[in-house]
């Protein structure tokens, strides 16, 4: 078992947000069983049931060697963020689970840190900042950001995803219907 996951500087938290678990299982790139496996999305031409551990994303490793991806990097491309930034949460960092597919979120000309489900106490308290920029993403008005955060409950059809911009620290929600 490894002392220390490897670094995921736009998810910095992957067991905290559910996307790498303690567990024994081999990973299929390194047959290695670490201590710790990815249970995110994986976007391959192989079977569900093999299994990646943290250290073969970081590294490149399985995306070198499968194919593997783990996010959509073209709502990054589209942002104008560089293919370098994108490539990198695109093929050494862990995904995050959603409704519609992922959506990584960009702000300051860089990806943004995920950080999780959005809690009820994040929206109740989010800034008008965070709204307002919730808004404009989504083409939303004040009526748009009422439905969904009164009420507004992790892990139900309206799921709002917490992002950080990693240089000014805004808090950004992205937003996914079942």
């Amino acid at each position: 078992m490894e002392n220390e996951l490897p670094d995921f500087k736009y998810h910095p938290d992957p067991v905290g947000t559910g996307a790498i678990v303690s567990s024994s299982e081999e990973c299929c790139c390194c047959s290695k069983s670490r201590g710790f496996i990815y249970v995110g999305n994986i976007y391959w031409e192989r079977d569900e049931s093999y299994k990646l551990c943290p250290w073969c994303i970081a590294d490149g490793s399985a995306a070198a060697r499968f194919g593997a991806s783990f996010a959509d990097s073209t709502p990054l491309i589209n942002a104008g963020i560089t293919t370098e930034i994108a490539e990198e949460i695109n093929r050494r960092t862990p995904g995050y689970e959603s409704w519609q597919g992922e959506w990584w979120l960009s702000h300051c000309n860089d990806a943004c840190e995920y950080l999780g489900d959005a809690s009820e106490k994040d929206v109740r308290n989010a800034t008008s900042a965070t709204v307002e920029e919730w808004k404009r993403e989504y083409n939303q008005n004040d009526d748009g950001w009422g439905w969904v955060s009164e009420g507004y409950t992790p892990g139900n059809d309206s799921a709002l995803y917490k992002f950080k911009c990693r240089h000014c620290n805004l808090v950004l929600f992205g937003w996914d219907l079942c």
